[in-house]
């Protein structure tokens, strides 16, 4: 960060790739102090003899609330600079319940909301621990997004494997089937991530026409269907997948689709 207090772009786009030279300093620093889980940003410990000191002389040393993957004092520092984020690849999980409308005239207003209650807390843990970041929930969709720093340079798997659990944590493969009907797709590409104000309350989170493309894909997703675009598809093994040519409001995509059977676990796109 300069004197000013603005963080110039390249730096940001250093520390969403990962190879910022204060996050490796940080990671050299902290990276000594016991133990696990640590930031993803700076490796301050959470846990052990060094989580506990850091976090009696600073709550900022603890995990932030919206990601325990991350720690309030990187998210703060970067949330208070001038200059709020970067353009960078990045890939984007979209899942939704479909047909939430029938449920929610069948199941009653206190029985769905607690379906989605269930859901929404399913979907938090699966997002966190394949490294993804939380982006938000909208009404019945959930969004997640995955970046290299967190989830490593092969993020697109790491968003369709996310995809995956989610499906298997909804019940999908099990013998008793899913506990709720889910569609799902992943797209990757450029988009420019960072702030949309400023402070601690600053929301992190992404824009561009990559997400509204995923957007766009997930609506087309049928109960049990994972739509990938060929983007994703380079780093799968997708012999064997439907491809299916779609029209998204003025995207031409041929989607590949991974089908994820409601007993049994369907193997096809991951190698």
């Amino acid at each position: 960060m300069s004197k000013d207090g603005t963080v110039p772009e390249d730096e940001w786009r250093a520390c969403m790739l990962g190879t910022s030279r204060q996050m490796v300093l940080g990671r050299r620093t902290f990276g000594l102090l016991p133990s696990n889980p640590r930031c993803k940003f700076c490796s301050i410990p959470f846990r052990g003899p060094g989580g506990f000191v850091l976090r009696h002389l600073s709550e900022k040393y603890g995990p932030w609330d919206k990601n325990p993957n991350l720690c309030r004092r990187c998210v703060i520092g970067l949330g208070s600079a001038e200059v709020m984020g970067t353009e960078v690849e990045v890939s984007f999980l979209f899942a939704d319940i479909r047909r939430s409308s029938h449920l929610a005239r069948a199941m009653g207003t206190y029985g769905f909301t607690h379906l989605m209650q269930r859901f929404y807390a399913v979907a938090t843990e699966v997002l966190f621990d394949h490294e993804a970041l939380l982006d938000k929930f909208v009404g019945d969709e959930v969004v997640g997004f995955f970046l290299p720093f967190m989830a490593g340079e092969e993020h697109a798997r790491a968003a369709v494997e996310a995809a995956r659990s989610l499906f298997r944590a909804a019940g999908y493969g099990s013998t008793e089937g899913p506990w709720i009907p889910l569609g799902a797709a992943v797209h990757t590409g450029s988009a420019f991530v960072g702030y949309v104000s400023r402070g601690e309350a600053s929301e992190f989170t992404a824009f561009g026409d990559t997400i509204n493309v995923t957007a766009h894909l997930a609506a087309q997703a049928a109960a049990g269907e994972i739509l990938i675009t060929d983007a994703v598809g380079a780093s799968l093994e997708t012999d064997g997948l439907e491809r299916r040519p779609l029209s998204l409001k003025g995207h031409a995509v041929d989607a590949l689709v991974i089908t994820v059977d409601e007993r049994g676990t369907a193997e096809a796109g991951v190698a």
